[in-house]
């Protein structure tokens, strides 16, 4: 498997990310398990997951999937075989969110007790706090970073502005800089990323982690008539969202380049961001070792360019 660099860091990271968000919701412990002990297996060294997952649970608090990794990694793993991705930031509580010094400081303590390991390879600020001077977030982050519990630090769903201000308050002021961008991506979802976000992370050298990079599942191909709605609990608001002309035209488009490298619609879609020079790894989650595997095939598939314009004309 051939790894990428993120950003100006020292992390190499396999070109596909395997989201954790699943893990102690729509998959128990044990499947958890057996998806990360194939990822490994599959030469994929990447997860990423939150502090935040899953507190919009009825019954949870948030913190569950971050402790059924760690007990993998306690159990089964070796900790350097990976790169690990948790973020903070995301209303854990009405007393329990944003990005001051304090919150950062407990959260930080709390995922890597969670985790079971003695640092995070990859900090990310999950949201943006304007409440919040720049300095003081970045400055907490230099803290982890001195103290050896944190290897890098990254930004999730910042604007280009905002992402901009953030790596000149750095460079002004000494302080470590927002390595990755984790931005909302996929070939349904292009604008916002491609119009702003992607010409400064390539100007900046800033990795990329997309998020949502199949669109809610809709980009695997599941979801192509109104009767599909029924086929999952989100499936009504997928449905309505990407079931239209454009929708339709993609997923073709999918089925098409599909059919020429025997690789399904989730594998090309995942394929054709991996292929985008900015794009250090997309993130997709599996909830069984087969859906992993439609994932890891992902990796082998590569694109020619006129493939890669196909999909490009279908999703504009």
């Amino acid at each position: 498997m051939q790894l990428r660099t993120l950003g100006r860091s020292s992390l190499r990271v396999a070109p596909l990310c395997l989201g954790g968000n699943v893990f102690g919701w729509t998959a128990t412990e044990a499947a958890s398990f057996a998806v990360l002990d194939a990822l490994v297996s599959a030469g994929l060294n990447f997860i990423d997951t939150a502090d935040v997952y899953s507190v919009w649970v009825p019954t949870h608090r948030g913190g569950e999937s971050e402790t059924v990794l760690g007990n993998w990694l306690k159990r089964r793993a070796k900790r350097e075989d990976v790169v690990i991705a948790t973020k903070v930031g995301m209303e854990m509580a009405p007393d329990r969110k944003g990005l001051s010094a304090i919150h950062i400081a407990r959260s930080a303590e709390e995922s890597l007790r969670r985790l079971q390991t003695d640092y995070i390879d990859l900090y990310f600020s999950h949201c943006d706090d304007a409440s919040v001077p720049m300095e003081e977030t970045l400055g907490a982050y230099q803290k982890l970073i001195a103290q050896g519990k944190v290897r890098a630090i990254g930004a999730s769903n910042f604007t280009a502005a905002r992402m901009a201000e953030a790596l000149e308050v750095s460079r002004k002021n000494g302080l470590p800089r927002y390595e990755v961008l984790q931005p909302h991506y996929n070939l349904y979802a292009r604008s916002d990323y491609e119009s702003a976000l992607e010409p400064l992370c390539l100007e900046q050298h800033i990795g990329v982690v997309s998020y949502f990079a199949l669109a809610s599942g809709f980009l695997s191909g599941k979801y192509r008539t109104p009767a599909d709605a029924t086929k999952s609990a989100r499936g009504k608001g997928i449905v309505e969202k990407f079931l239209n002309e454009r929708g339709l035209r993609i997923l073709a488009a999918l089925d098409d380049v599909g059919r020429r490298h025997s690789a399904s619609a989730a594998s090309v879609a995942l394929a054709w961001q991996i292929a985008r020079p900015s794009i250090s790894a997309p993130i997709a989650s599996a909830t069984s070792v087969n859906q992993l595997s439609e994932l890891v095939a992902a990796t082998q598939i590569k694109l020619d360019p006129a493939a890669i314009e196909q999909l490009n004309t279908a999703s504009r």
